[in-house]
C-alpha cells in the first residue's frame, strides 16, 4: 500500500466511485431479488414471507384473546 502508484490510484475519484458502486451491488441484487419474489408471489396469489409472519402474529394474539375470554367465562 505504500507504493506511490497505488496511492495515486486510490486518490482517483473515478476509481473510488467504481469501488463504491461495486460495494453496493450485493445490496441492490438482494433488493431486486426480493422485489421480484414478491411480485411473483402476488401474481400467483401466494402469501409472502412477511405476510405469513404477520398472520402468525395475528393468530397468536387471537389465541391469547380466546384463552383469556375462556378463563373469564369460567370464573363468571
Amino acid at each position: 500500500m505504500t507504493d506511490p502508484r497505488v496511492m495515486k490510484m486510490l486518490q482517483d475519484e473515478r476509481l473510488m466511485k467504481a469501488v463504491m458502486q461495486m460495494m453496493n451491488v450485493p445490496g441492490k441484487v438482494t433488493s431486486f431479488t426480493n422485489e421480484q419474489i414478491e411480485k411473483l408471489a402476488k401474481a400467483m396469489s401466494l402469501a409472502t414471507e412477511d405476510e405469513v409472519k404477520d398472520l402468525k402474529r395475528q393468530i397468536r394474539r387471537l389465541e391469547e384473546e380466546v384463552s383469556r375470554l375462556e378463563k373469564e367465562r369460567k370464573q363468571a
